[in-house]
C-alpha cells in the first residue's frame, strides 16, 4: 500500500507522498513522485499501486514528453496522454498480471499548471484511463491507504487555507495514517507548486526531521481529550455506579 496526497488550495498546489514499498515480507523505500519543469510547463505525477506497471507507464511518458512536449498547453493534455500510456501498459501486462494473482491497479495524482492553464490543476486518474478534477468544493485527494488521513483534512482544511496550513494538514494526514497501518512510512516527498510560478519545489523529509511534530500533535490530542466538556458522557459512569450502590444497600 501506500499514502500520496494531493490538495488544492487559493494559493496553488501541495502533494505529500509517502515512499515505503512492500513486498511480500520485503520493505524497501523509493520515491513515488514524478516532476516535470519546463517554461510554463510544470506539474507532477504521483501514483499507488503496482511497481512495475508505474515505472513502465512513467517510462514511456516520458519519451512521449521529449517528443510532443510543445503539444501540452492543458495540463489535462498530459493527463489525457499519461492516461493513454496506462492503457497501453494495460494492454500489454494485465492478462499475464492477474494470471499470476496480481491486480492491475494503478491510480495517480497529478498536479501542475501548463502555459494555456488560468491557475494550477489537480486529476485523479484512474487505471482504466479516465479521470476527474479535485475542485475547492473536495479540494484533496488521497490514493493509497486513504482511510485515516481522510478525517483529518475533512475536519480541518478548506480551499482558502494558506499553502503552509495545508501543508501541515498533509503531515497530520500522513502520521495518523503511518501509526494505523505498517505499509506507510517515512521518509515522505513533499511537491508545492505556486500560482503562476511554473516550478514545483521538491523536498524530502526524514523521520527524525518531523518526529516532534508528532510527538506535539500526539500530547494535545490527548490533553484535547481530557479537556472535552463532556459531563453528559460522564453520567454513563456516574449513573451506572449509582445503580451499583443502589443493589448493594
Amino acid at each position: 500500500m501506500t499514502f500520496c496526497l494531493g490538495i488544492k488550495t487559493k494559493q496553488g498546489l501541495v502533494g505529500l507522498s509517502d515512499t515505503r514499498i512492500t513486498s511480500g515480507n520485503e520493505t524497501t523505500s523509493s520515491k513515488k513522485v514524478f516532476t516535470v519543469n519546463r517554461e510554463k510547463h510544470s506539474f507532477f505525477i504521483m501514483t499507488s499501486g503496482l511497481r512495475s506497471v508505474r515505472d513502465k507507464a512513467i517510462t514511456y511518458f516520458t519519451e512521449v514528453i521529449e517528443q510532443q512536449d510543445e503539444s501540452f498547453t492543458k495540463l489535462y493534455h498530459a493527463v489525457n496522454e499519461f492516461g493513454n500510456q496506462v492503457k497501453t501498459v494495460a494492454k500489454e501486462d494485465k492478462q499475464f498480471l492477474e494470471e499470476a494473482g496480481l491486480s492491475f491497479n494503478l491510480f495517480s495524482i497529478i498536479g501542475g499548471q501548463l502555459e494555456h492553464d488560468p491557475e494550477p490543476k489537480l486529476y485523479l486518474l484512474y487505471p482504466q484511463g479516465n479521470w476527474i478534477e479535485i475542485r475547492k468544493g473536495t479540494p484533496f485527494v488521497i490514493i493509497g491507504n486513504s482511510g485515516f488521513g481522510n478525517p483529518v483534512l475533512k475536519r480541518s482544511l478548506h480551499y482558502e487555507d494558506s499553502m503552509e496550513y495545508a501543508l501541515r494538514c498533509a503531515f497530520l494526514a500522513f502520521d495518523a495514517t503511518r501509526i494505523s497501518a505498517n505499509d506507510v512510512d517515512f521518509p515522505i516527498d513533499t511537491v508545492v507548486l505556486k500560482n503562476d510560478e511554473y516550478f514545483i519545489k521538491e523536498k524530502r523529509f526524514e523521520q527524525k526531521e518531523l518526529e516532534h511534530i508528532s510527538a506535539f500533535w500526539n500530547n494535545r490530542l490527548k490533553n484535547a481529550i481530557a479537556e472535552l466538556p463532556a459531563e453528559v458522557l460522564n453520567t454513563a459512569i456516574s449513573d451506572f455506579q449509582k445503580l451499583v450502590e443502589e443493589e448493594e444497600s
